[in-house]
């Protein structure tokens, strides 16, 4: 018989007829338009079809006689059946048989065309139906993947797949059914929650660290640990904590303990770095005092320097400081021995930055250097920047740029690792003072009183902060606040967030204000849960907003204060 469309059109007329099925006209395409209905003919859509006896068994064309067990030919002849706008024929004897010519045809196809059938199968359907086939199918296309697996002893898989879900997600997760919440609790998911926290949010890292949390994070099973109840009771407490900690930034509450550094020679203390067990100060009396953080007793004094010590930074081996006596010193961390001096600018060393063999320092003398640190003992000048009309006051630096700010009332950027000029950051009406810079934003602070935000790559001021009375000295910020210390003796919180923001009001943006020093502040940092600064009064204090007391609390310019006082 072939692919002949004459013939075959004669073959499904044929057995239409002696089914007495009545055929319609197709509702939604014209027959020109649909090749299949085109070789059907036009003369056999519609009347009725003449009375015949019913047939034992379906036609050739069904059991696969011809045109190759086309799922179109079985498309055709369903489709010139009874549609829903007429009274389907009931079941006569004949439905089994068809019904398994149509499966045995059905299976023989590719998944490609066993899926358009089933389409238009669907759409000849009334709604009834298709939603006793939506119900069928729902259960089908839904499977509780949690409870299977480990049936199948998969329950890592299990495990892995709910440790992705956050606090909220995962508390649902244990009421969904039993098994569920013995996969998470088998799996000790709360206390995987908890480690992941501490992997990537320096606040709970923080707090891990001053409660000792490792003793029961990062074991593996096989260690003895707690059970997954002590760390689901933990996680709400942790939040609590958090939740405290950041109400007393907000509202100022704070544990005060202050070092008095005053000597015949002090005269201010004039920068300052901490970690968790000490404090290294540099002071005007031109030497350096490394101090015990929890204790606050002065472990030890390192001098050498004939001028006042400006700047300092430490890693885990070295101090670096520079001085007004136009030195920069390499100082052992631990023995506190002299490794190196530096003997290159013209006037005083107002602040130094390194990081990963770079050092990079600014001077009175308008200049910049940058120098390549092999070892403490090794170090050599690469590139002398030049282009600022006054001082430099401060540099900072990544992989990427240099950026420098000078009295000349501009910043400057240039290329790590070419040392070229980049561009120049306009905004300032007085001397700059102060930077800090980290991925695209820099934050500058002037003697015009003001703190300037700025999107490093196209040179754009986002916000300008205002609020201090005097000259910014010092400014750091983090990924929540900025902490800026001025020569009005206040030290000021800021909302970062906000800042960045250009629809938040400007009187929204200072979280509060913080005032005990009773000198010009000359240096801060802070992190997490604390502020260390020091100031021209010759002190260091540490303002505590993690342990504050709940007792005896007073209200003043700094609410919420103790106070611990260590002169040496």
């Amino acid at each position: 018989m072939g692919n002949d469309p004459k013939q075959t059109s004669k073959v499904v007329a044929k057995w239409l007829e002696d089914n007495k099925v009545k055929v319609l006209e197709w509702p939604s395409q014209s027959p020109d338009l649909n090749p299949i209905r085109k070789c059907v003919g036009r003369t056999e859509k519609a009347g009725a079809c003449k009375e015949a006896d019913k047939p034992d068994s379906v036609p050739p064309a069904l059991s696969g006689g011809m045109g190759q067990n086309s799922p179109n030919l079985l498309w055709e002849t369903i489709t010139n059946g009874p549609t829903t706008g007429s009274r389907k024929r009931p079941s006569e004897g004949n439905y089994e048989k068809e019904k398994d010519v149509c499966i045995q045809l059905f299976d023989q196809w590719s998944e490609a065309d066993q899926v358009e059938f089933v389409e238009h199968l669907i759409s000849r359907m009334c709604h009834y139906q298709h939603g006793h086939i939506n119900s069928y199918l729902k259960p089908m296309l839904q499977r509780d993947f949690i409870t299977a697996l480990p049936a199948q002893g998969l329950d890592h898989i299990a495990e892995n797949i709910l440790s992705f879900l956050d606090s909220r997600s995962l508390c649902s997760a244990e009421l969904v059914c039993k098994e569920w919440q013995r996969v998470i609790s088998e799996g000790m998911l709360w206390k995987k929650l908890i480690e992941r926290m501490v992997r990537t949010d320096p606040l709970w890292k923080g707090l891990s660290e001053r409660h000792q949390w490792e003793k029961y994070l990062f074991k593996n099973r096989t260690t003895e640990v707690p059970p997954n109840s002590y760390y689901r009771s933990l996680y709400p407490k942790i939040i609590q904590d958090i939740e405290t900690i950041e109400a007393n930034w907000r509202c100022g509450r704070h544990n005060l303990q202050r070092i008095q550094c005053r000597s015949e020679n002090s005269k201010g203390v004039y920068c300052l770095q901490y970690d968790d067990d000490k404090i290294i100060s540099g002071l005007r009396d031109n030497s350096i005092k490394i101090w015990d953080k929890q204790s606050l007793e002065c472990l030890k004094i390192l001098t050498g320097h004939t001028g006042s010590v400006l700047c300092l930074q430490y890693d885990e081996r070295v101090i670096v400081t520079g001085s007004s006596d136009s030195t920069v010193r390499v100082w052992d961390v631990n023995t506190g021995e002299v490794l190196n001096t530096l003997i290159h600018h013209n006037e005083a060393v107002l602040h130094l930055r390194f990081c990963n063999g770079l050092m990079v320092t600014c001077s009175k003398d308008r200049s910049i250097a940058v120098w390549d640190m092999a070892s403490p003992t090794d170090i050599s000048l690469r590139r002398v920047l030049v282009g600022h009309r006054a001082a430099v006051n401060v540099v900072d630096f990544d992989d990427k740029y240099i950026v420098s700010a000078s009295g000349d009332r501009t910043i400057k950027v240039w290329s790590t690792s070419t040392c070229e000029f980049v561009r120049t950051l306009n905004g300032h009406k007085r001397g700059i003072a102060c930077l800090q810079y980290r991925d695209r934003l820099v934050v500058s602070g002037s003697s015009d009183n003001t703190i300037r935000l700025w999107d490093i790559e196209c040179g754009a001021c986002l916000r300008v902060l205002e609020g201090h009375e005097e000259l910014v000295r010092c400014i750091r910020f983090d990924n929540k606040r900025i902490v800026s210390g001025a020569y009005d003796g206040k030290i000021k919180v800021w909302d970062l967030q906000a800042a960045l923001d250009p629809r938040a009001p400007a009187s929204t943006l200072c979280l509060r204000t913080l005032v005990e020093h009773s000198g010009r502040v000359f240096r801060l940092q802070f992190d997490e849960f604390q502020i260390i600064s020091s100031s021209h009064d010759d002190t260091i204090l540490i303002w505590d907003f993690l342990n504050v007391s709940t007792n005896g609390q007073t209200e003043g310019r700094s609410p919420s204060r103790t106070y611990t006082y260590i002169s040496r």
